[in-house]
């Protein structure tokens, strides 16, 4: 199998990035962006659908309830 040099060897984490994963470490994810993030994970996965858009996902979104 042919070797991967982007694999080959590993490099200093990004400080920028890293101070971001810090600062995000800690905060709670709003009922809002948890939506969005659900909407966008359905959009997705609609295999390319040129009749499926992001809002009708999110109108579809708000007639779906799940029994609990």
């Amino acid at each position: 199998m042919a070797d991967r040099k982007q694999f080959a060897k590993t490099t200093a984490p990004d400080p920028e990035l890293a101070a971001l994963l810090e600062a995000a470490r800690g905060r709670e994810v709003t009922e809002e962006e948890l939506h969005e993030q659900r909407v966008s994970f359905a959009y997705g996965n609609a295999l390319n659908s040129d009749s499926i858009t992001k809002e009708s996902v999110r109108r579809t979104s708000q007639n779906i309830r799940l029994r609990g």
